[in-house]
């Protein structure tokens, strides 16, 4: 009769106004007004489908774990897009969003070709951290791009200080200032790694983009002074010497062609000018132009040969070739005379007579000029063979009598005309009694 003793239970066994009690009361009453609105939505449009009841998923442990105001709030009444579920990006395309890759993985993403923004690697530690990565994967064009970021966000002491430690990352680097032309920053890049040669280098190099020949001689004439090395500095003072001759050379040979002076020029007209030629073309250039002038000129080819110490093999290679071309004989004749102390003249070639003899035989020389040579082919198979090629019979039938070969001879006597003079000569030793043949 005391209602202050008894304790209310609802149908379910549970007390009255115990948790689990208003779950339930709470998820019941969310449910009779979703039904109510059911089926309003049905009676005003039969276009609308039904929405299936929700079942509470309310329980002690998850309002205790603080999900219930997340799930009162999906019941709430805020529209119908509330009951569609949520489809979420996976996680690794939730990644590429954000760029959430940590130095290891970038480096591979970038090996693979995938797009990747350095921007979020902000500290000194991540970008070293990256570069050193970026190595490891011994990847050029991945090292390149790291270096390049670091170039544009790093203060250059600290990118040269921490490049100084990590010499294939410093290569790379100096490789791409070279490439891209940025003179400036590679100087500064060497000028800290007190690489002076290299300094030197790089600035000579800049001769080669100076167009104005003027311009380009006084600027080798201020590089003589940078600290090359001992071998280096007497190539940069003959470049310099070189191009302050084909100066020379160029306004005298200029003026004598377009005043019609010279028979060479009118015969042989110049098809480009010898500014800034290599030496080689322009020993050529002068042997083929200036051959018989005194050593005292420029533009003598003794002068050059003496000037820059040109080997004997080089300055003959290429006084032949040039002399060759204009079919002076005589002059070729004379470049391989000399004489001894007895006044005797003879043959001798520094770069052998079989070199001689092709020379001669690429500049369509006669035969009767190709033989000479050939007979001063030391080796007998090399001089049968040159002369059985460029067809000179009188060496070849000379070589099998000397030695002693009838057979070669003999079979030789098919290949020449019938009734020539190499025939009749063939004959005339075949038929020499004189001659003690092997065979």
């Amino acid at each position: 009769d005391d209602d202050d003793d008894l304790e209310r239970v609802s149908w379910s066994g549970e007390p009255v106004g115990s948790i689990s009690w208003s779950i339930k009361e709470t998820a019941s009453s969310s449910t009779s007004s979703l039904e109510g609105r059911d089926s309003s939505l049905q009676k005003g449009s039969s276009s609308y489908a039904a929405f299936p009841k929700q079942v509470s998923s309310y329980s002690l442990s998850s309002l205790f774990k603080g999900e219930l105001y997340l799930s009162l709030s999906a019941l709430s009444d805020t529209g119908v897009k509330n009951y569609t579920p949520e489809l979420r990006r996976p996680k690794a395309e939730y990644k590429d969003y954000s760029s959430d890759w940590s130095p290891k993985d970038t480096v591979r993403r970038m090996q693979r070709g995938k797009v990747c923004s350095l921007e979020r690697f902000r500290s000194l530690q991540d970008k070293l951290v990256l570069l050193d990565e970026a190595v490891a994967g011994h990847d050029g064009n991945v090292i390149t791009a790291v270096l390049i970021f670091l170039k544009r966000t790093l203060r250059r002491e600290i990118l040269f200080r921490e490049l100084e430690v990590r010499q294939v990352a410093l290569c790379h680097l100096i490789h791409f200032l070279k490439e891209s032309g940025e003179q400036k920053f590679l100087l500064d890049l060497l000028r800290f790694l007190d690489r002076t040669e290299e300094v030197a280098l790089s600035q000579y190099r800049e001769h080669l983009n100076i167009q104005d020949v003027e311009k380009r001689r006084e600027f080798l004439k201020g590089c003589i002074g940078l600290p090359f090395s001992a071998e280096d500095t007497s190539h940069i003072q003959d470049h310099y010497t070189l191009l302050e001759r084909q100066i020379i050379i160029e306004a005298n040979d200029r003026h004598l062609e377009t005043a019609g002076q010279s028979e060479i020029f009118r015969k042989y007209p110049r098809k480009a000018s010898i500014l800034n030629m290599p030496l080689v073309t322009t020993l050529f250039y002068s042997c083929f132009y200036h051959y018989t002038e005194a050593e005292g000129t420029f533009s003598s080819p003794t002068n050059l040969k003496k000037t820059f110490k040109i080997p004997d093999k080089q300055y003959v290679l290429t006084a032949l070739a040039a002399r060759a071309k204009l079919r002076a004989w005589d002059d070729v004749d004379a470049l391989f005379t000399t004489k001894n102390w007895l006044g005797y003249t003879k043959k001798k070639a520094p770069i052998g007579f079989h070199r001689v003899v092709e020379i001669l035989q690429r500049n369509n020389a006669p035969v009767q000029v190709l033989q000479e040579y050939v007979r001063l082919v030391e080796d007998v198979e090399t001089r049968l063979n040159l002369a059985t090629k460029y067809k000179c019979h009188d060496v070849v039938i000379e070589t099998y009598r000397d030695l002693k070969d009838r057979i070669q001879l003999t079979a030789y006597k098919c290949k020449v005309e019938r009734g020539s003079a190499e025939e009749d000569k063939i004959n005339s030793i075949l038929n020499n009694m004189q001659i003690r043949w092997k065979n």
